[in-house]
């Protein structure tokens, strides 16, 4: 299984790794190749679609995460699991973690070592890469004019046509992109397969926001704060200018129970030159000042960040001047930002923190209004929860005086006081 983005490297490594294993278990274990994301998605994966296409492989003999109960088949014991294209789980999958018996990625190691989960984890332009070397290695036979169309493909479209300029090619992705160009002469030309690659997964036309943001999307989550980081496939300046931008925001948040979005543009110049631009969207101040003063800051690497005009107050909009920090080299920023936020929280003892009855907001979730409808910003969750509404300016408080932490804190200290006098006397 990839990860939750379901991008081409995730789907292909998913599906050409089940079927090495397919060739090379026992008859008692059936390896099954699961694409992460719902089959009402998989659509707006113009790029991955194409090539199935090209490859002559149904998508109905695709699997999706809607149409397997992996957690159910944990607990009965009939599970393990071998992930591509990342290498630990998000947080709704971390009780899966035990089930993992391997794990092929290109991303930063982000996993602890253990001696019943070998790792293969190198810095590759593609994960394929790293299918294809094994496959070549264990069980050359296995390739076949299909296999090696969708690996060539997806290794091609990862390293951007093997360009240097886009500093994502490395002499690995260059060996095996030669050896199966050798190997399966027939393939498409390099350039030819790219561009009507390229062309696919750039085609947004007639897609909604909320669509654009799902196409290729990973979430991250600490504490109170849940976020999506999208990867957007046109010029910020482009998607900014969507008409009714913010309220689609708003809605996106709403609906997936995000309070922040990190959308991530990439477009070319001149079909060369990366062009990276970065947008981050919240309703509340604290989280959207927060996560941009961490991008801006962040060292390792160094975004090189510029401000740029943003025509609605809820987004804040940058250059990206460093265009060889692609998602991959933004996610660990931010989870290093979400680890040090919730060290601060847990020390500092933050009453927003403390897990509140949320009866009321699924009460009130039906009525409740972006900022846009309202014209009143406000904090966390839509709907947020008891305590947020108690802060920065909530559609529920009704312009009512805003309780401060500290006095909260004194009345909750003042209910536990007497609820243990009460007991006591009982």
């Amino acid at each position: 299984m990839g990860n939750e983005a379901c991008d081409m490297d995730s789907m292909v490594s998913a599906l050409t790794f089940a079927y090495f294993l397919s060739k090379s278990l026992d008859c008692k274990r059936m390896p099954v190749p699961v694409l992460n994301v719902p089959r009402a998605e998989f659509p707006l994966r113009s790029d991955s679609a194409f090539l199935l296409r090209e490859t002559g492989l149904s998508q109905d003999c695709l699997l999706f995460r809607d149409e397997v109960d992996l957690h159910g088949l944990h607990k009965n014991k009939q599970l393990t699991l071998t992930l591509v294209n990342h290498n630990v789980l998000p947080s709704a999958d971390s009780e899966l973690e035990d089930a993992v018996v391997e794990v092929i990625d290109h991303h930063l190691l982000q996993r602890p070592t253990s001696p019943s989960c070998p790792v293969t984890v190198e810095p590759v332009g593609s994960c394929a890469t790293l299918v294809t070397e094994r496959i070549a290695q264990k069980a050359p036979d296995v390739l076949d004019q299909q296999v090696a169309q969708l690996l060539y493909g997806t290794i091609i479209l990862d390293c951007v046509n093997m360009a240097p300029e886009a500093g994502k090619v490395t002499p690995k992705d260059s060996q095996y992109t030669v050896f199966l160009e050798k190997r399966f002469p027939k393939l498409p030309k390099r350039g030819a397969l790219f561009q009507s690659l390229q062309n696919a997964k750039f085609d947004v036309s007639g897609l909604s926001t909320e669509q654009m943001l799902l196409k290729d999307m990973k979430a991250a989550s600490g504490g109170d704060l849940k976020l999506a980081v999208s990867v957007i496939y046109m010029t910020l300046e482009a998607f900014l200018q969507r008409r009714g931008l913010q309220q689609d925001l708003c809605e996106f948040c709403h609906n997936h129970n995000y309070n922040l979005v990190v959308a991530m543009t990439i477009s070319f110049i001149d079909n060369k030159q990366p062009l990276r631009q970065l947008a981050v969207y919240s309703s509340s101040t604290v989280y959207r000042e927060e996560m941009s003063k961490a991008l801006e800051k962040a060292k390792n690497p160094s975004l090189d960040l510029k401000p740029m005009s943003s025509p609605y107050p809820d987004v804040k909009a940058f250059i990206q001047g460093n265009t060889l920090a692609s998602r991959k080299k933004v996610m660990p920023i931010i989870a290093d930002f979400l680890k040090e936020r919730e060290r601060k929280v847990y020390q500092s003892g933050n009453i927003e923190d403390l897990d509140l009855d949320n009866d009321f907001n699924q009460d009130q979730s039906d009525s409740q209004q972006c900022p846009e409808d309202t014209g009143i910003e406000y904090d966390g969750q839509v709907p947020p929860t008891p305590m947020n509404s108690l802060v920065e300016g909530c559609p529920l408080d009704n312009g009512l005086p805003k309780i401060s932490p500290e006095v909260l804190v004194e009345k909750v200290t003042k209910m536990a006081s007497m609820e243990d006098t009460s007991s006591e006397g009982q």
